[in-house]
Order: C-alpha cells, then structure tokens, then sequence
C-alpha cells in the first residue's frame, strides 16, 4: 500500500544511535520498544529508532504499531483508519493479508503495519498466531520494530518480548520512577523476554542492559 498521502512526520532523532550500533553489532532482527507505564514517549522512540535502523543499515525495516494508547504511533503517522496489526491477529472470518496492511511512506525510510481498526474486545493475544506472523514479516525485512504497549497497561509486550530478539524499556527520565522501571524490566525477563538496553526520553543518552541490571 501506498502511503504517499500520509501526514509529513518529522522524526527527532535522541540517542537511539548508540543502541541501533547495538543491535546491528548483535545482528538482532526483530525488535520490541516497550515502556512501565503510558505516556512514556515509547511510539516517539520507535519512530527515532525505526529511522536510525533504516539510515545505518543496508537492509529494509518495517515498524509495527502494536499500542492502542491514545494519539499512538498510527495517528501521528495518519493511518488510524487503516487496517493492521489487529486485523490481522484477531479478525478470524476474514483476515486481509499482511502485504494489504503494509503501508510505505513517501517520506520515511521505513514500511508501517497500522495497529489495525479491528476491534479485539477481551480477546487475548495469541502466542502461536503472533510467531507466525512475526516469522512471516522478518522473512520480508531485516528488521522488525514494534511499537508495543506498556507493561503495566496490558499483557501483550509480555507476550511478544518472548517472541522477538531483544527488548528495549523506554524510561521517561523525568516521570518513571527507578522502582517502577526496575519491577518493568523484572516482568520482561521473568517472561523469558531479553531487554539488551534502555532508552531515557528526555535524557539524551543509552544505558547498557549490565549498567540497567545494577539499578
């Protein structure tokens, strides 16, 4: 799908450099930016990242808006409207496929999958259909950015953080508290997810997951 008519977004750019250094060192292809709690700036960050991914590596890159927060990743981007991600996982009497969700914009160096219009009700994520779907996708691009929801505000990033290669934890430097981000960090790993590292929005700087681990 065409995203040419898609809202112009202006990414800023914050000290996603030295993690994106990481993940291409590590080669790790499938990537998960969650957060303690909403309003942490995690679809700010999957933007930034997703850019600095596309600029320093050879390969394509595609970022998935997995969040159902307010004003999140497919609004800013003006795809709301669009279906997606939880068409795809929660629509089972006629799911689009994938390429028909895809959106590539005209001015961005990375392809969206929107979050969907699909309305998921209390229906949970399913383990099984998420690896399918994310083995299908990484076998498209070489990386796989996910903007996913807040740790404390749904179950899902617990479920896709043991789907994925690495876990990034946003920290709102001046907002979350460090209890608070540490318990985040426990749930991830205590899941079988692996945070490789933490990014402080409004803090311009990376914090390496055997400095996070000392918290």
């Amino acid at each position: 799908m065409d995203g040419s008519s898609s809202r112009s977004l202006t990414i800023a750019t914050p000290s996603e450099t030295n993690l994106t250094a990481t993940v291409l060192d590590l080669d790790q292809r499938t990537l998960l930016l969650t957060a303690a709690n909403t309003g942490s700036g995690t679809s700010t960050s999957a933007l930034a990242f997703a850019s600095q991914l596309a600029l320093m590596s050879a390969g394509n890159v595609l970022l998935i808006d997995a969040s159902l927060s307010p004003g999140g990743l497919s609004q800013q981007l003006g795809l709301a409207k669009l279906r997606g991600y939880s068409d795809l996982l929660f629509n089972q009497d006629t799911p689009p496929l994938a390429q028909d969700c895809i959106v590539r914009l005209s001015d961005q160096p990375f392809d969206v999958l929107p979050v969907g219009t699909w309305k998921r009700g209390r229906d949970r994520l399913d383990h099984e259909q998420l690896r399918v779907l994310l083995n299908q996708l990484s076998n498209q691009y070489r990386f796989v950015v996910i903007d996913g929801e807040a740790i404390y505000a749904s179950a899902d990033s617990l479920v896709i953080g043991t789907l994925v290669d690495g876990v990034i934890l946003v920290v709102c430097a001046e907002e979350t508290r460090w209890e608070v981000a540490q318990a985040a960090s426990q749930r991830l790993t205590q899941a079988g997810a692996r945070l490789i590292g933490s990014v402080f929005n409004k803090r311009k700087y990376y914090m390496p997951k055997w400095l996070y681990e000392n918290l």
